[in-house]
């Protein structure tokens, strides 16, 4: 424990946001306590990107986040860029390269952004509590915080906890449970960028276990081009987590096959090979197990000749908008964020501040932004820590 009972400010969580925003307020001067239940920090960072923590996306806009207010994530993250975060990786000689649309890793392991975090938490004398519970009480304007027997201080508390996704590693409702406390509305915690699953007459898709193919999901008004994984319980895949965040029960999610194809395209392949079956003729784009199934899906098991035009109209059609219907997620035990959480309404989008209860603070996933499968939840959590730092 630490020796000083009065700090500056107190932050609870220490996961991206929380320790990025304990180093960057250490290092303006102030005394900082960092407090995590769990003995080890950074236990999310650890696990992202396969181990080697997809740390940024270059392309990071408020478009990219997904909250009540659209509007709210702009401050922050215009104040702090992919750019500002990039110069702190160089700066610490690690060495990372670029994935698919703008997706940033490191070249060696997860635990290089952890250490330099740890090691900028040093660089600012923040004092740590880790492996501790917390209780908090709000007193004379300061915010007393319980660790075991002990008890902390401080006019300012910063709420980093995260949301609800992967309790394994410690994911609680804390954050919400304090800000409900003073009175702070929630918007409801949901997971996101989660697997789907199917049941019913979908189940025989699940045959298709371990097949993926590159598609179109639509699910709400999300929308995005990347793959799609069948597995045991359903769907995944880059294009299914990401319209997971858009999707809601009882909603369909629209699949494109074949995006590249012009419209007319069976017609077309009906004149130029009208011995061609379906099955044949989607094997060229489609992996094999994944063909066979659309077209016995389609009931269309003759050569192409013998089809007549309207009826190939139609299983162009569906291979276009083909429609699931998920009964539901694989919930927040495989979730990779939390959608909802504390609501920006409550907040200060330029200090992440609470706008009713003075020197309490919300960042990180605990907010209602929650943003898009590829850095995008990492380059929020340093950009609401950013924007809370300054502020402290």
């Amino acid at each position: 424990m630490p020796k000083t009972s009065s700090f500056d400010a107190i932050i609870i969580g220490a996961g991206a946001a929380g320790m990025f925003c304990a180093a960057l307020a250490g290092q303006r001067g102030r005394r900082i306590l960092l407090v995590d239940h769990s003995p080890e920090p950074g236990r999310k960072i650890l696990i992202s990107g396969g181990g080697r923590c997809n740390f940024t996306n270059i392309g990071a806009t408020a478009s990219n986040f997904l909250s009540a207010n659209p509007h709210f994530a702009k401050s922050a993250l215009s104040r702090f860029t992919p750019a500002d975060f990039i110069a702190l990786v160089d700066r610490h000689g690690i060495a990372w390269h670029e994935k698919t649309l703008g997706q940033l890793f490191c070249d060696g392991s997860s635990k290089q952004i952890v250490a330099m975090l740890l090691d900028e938490c040093a660089a600012g004398k923040v004092e740590t509590a880790f492996g501790q519970a917390a209780t908090v009480e709000h007193r004379n304007g300061s915010f007393q915080v319980s660790l075991g027997k002990d008890v902390t201080q401080a006019p300012a508390l910063v709420l980093a906890s995260g949301g609800l996704s992967i309790p394994k590693l410690g994911a609680t409702s804390f954050a919400y449970d304090v800000a409900r406390s003073f009175g702070l509305k929630i918007v409801e915690p949901r997971p996101a960028l989660v697997p789907l699953t199917l049941s019913g007459e979908e189940a025989l898709f699940k045959t298709l276990s371990g097949v993926s193919a590159e598609v179109v999901a639509r699910a709400g008004n999300g929308s995005f081009r990347e793959a799609a994984l069948f597995t045991h319980r359903g769907l995944s895949g880059p294009a299914i987590l990401q319209v997971s965040s858009y999707w809601r029960h009882g909603d369909p999610v629209t699949i494109d096959f074949l995006p590249d194809l012009r419209p007319g395209w069976l017609r077309q392949a009906k004149r130029d090979d009208p011995r061609i079956t379906l099955r044949r003729l989607l094997g060229r784009t489609l992996p094999d197990r994944l063909a066979e199934t659309l077209s016995d899906q389609l009931g269309i098991g003759l050569e192409l000749g013998n089809i007549p035009d309207r009826a190939l109209d139609a299983a162009e059609h569906r291979l276009a908008e083909w429609q699931f219907a998920p009964n539901g997620s694989e919930g927040f035990a495989k979730a990779e964020v939390t959608i909802g959480g504390i609501s920006t309404a409550e907040l200060s989008s330029q200090t992440m501040e609470s706008k009713r209860v003075p020197g309490l603070l919300a960042i990180g996933e605990a907010v209602d932004v929650t943003g898009w499968l590829g850095g995008y939840n990492f380059q929020w959590a340093w950009a609401s820590a950013h924007a809370a730092a300054q502020s402290l």
